[in-house]
């Protein structure tokens, strides 16, 4: 029987510690063939980005003396598009982007690069999947990749997912006996309050740190934010279509003209 072919890659890079767990966890499954396609450094809040005008590069990537996967000059949806129509031999049967350090929730979700490279995965119709743990420090991602190996067996054995969507999991960062359960959730509009800090270089020119918090702006038990501050794994489906579809008919009395 042949191997499922999983196609892993992220935003944070290739040596990312949430990377290695994800591929140490599917690894163990012979069933597995894990291809790694990521970029060379980390590509957080790069958003959909792809590179048009400049060549991208790619090298072999060895970890402990062995062969790992490939090292991308470029963005997460680049290493998509590249790994698809370049550098793999066959279609993967699935795409998990992650594991992200670092939560993707409400309207961040926009700026992913995590999210982005799964959003490619399914332009090409392969089942794809975003993981983000909720928290910015060095982490334990280890029952995030055993959950993660789970929707991974659950999608092959054929819980299909719909036509141009992807799931973007999130995962709190506590240990496994908190973990109260998994809600469904939809994309709350939690955001970030953003903050500039100005600053003077040396040759008396301004520059800008942006920083800022987080803003919960309502409490739904089904929303992504509260789920994951509740203990609680999000898995919020999202699609690339953006039409704003329960408004059409609102536009079309504005009878614009030419």
């Amino acid at each position: 029987m042949d191997k499922k072919i999983i196609l892993l890659t992220n935003d944070d890079g290739i040596e990312a510690e949430g990377l290695f767990a994800l591929y140490s966890a599917l690894k163990r499954d012979k069933k597995f063939d894990i291809k790694i396609v990521a970029p060379d450094k980390e590509r957080s809040a790069v958003g959909h980005a792809i590179t048009v005008f400049d060549p991208i590069s790619a090298r072999e990537e060895h970890r402990d003396g062995k062969f790992y996967g490939h090292a991308v000059d470029g963005t997460p949806a680049d290493c998509v598009k590249l790994a698809v129509k370049a550098i793999l031999n066959k279609k993967p049967d699935i795409l998990i982007s992650g594991i992200n350090r670092g939560p993707n929730l409400g309207e961040n979700i926009i700026y992913s690069g995590t999210v982005s490279a799964a959003t490619e995965g399914t332009t090409y119709g392969i089942p794809s999947v975003a993981v983000s743990m909720d928290n910015l420090r060095d982490t334990d991602y280890a029952y995030a990749a055993k959950f993660t190996k789970k929707i991974v067996k659950m999608v092959l054995n054929k819980k299909e997912l719909p036509q141009k969507t992807l799931l973007n999991i999130n995962v709190p960062d506590v240990p496994e006996d908190k973990i109260k359960g998994v809600r469904i959730t939809f994309q709350s509009s939690a955001k970030f309050n953003d903050i500039f800090i100005k600053r003077v270089d040396p040759r008396g020119r301004n520059y800008y740190w942006m920083d800022g918090e987080f803003v919960e702006s309502s409490n739904e038990d089904d929303e992504d934010y509260r789920a994951v501050k509740s203990n609680y794994i999000s898995i919020t489906p999202i699609h690339y279509d953006m039409t704003d579809y329960s408004n059409i008919e609102y536009f079309k009395e504005w009878k614009i003209g030419k």
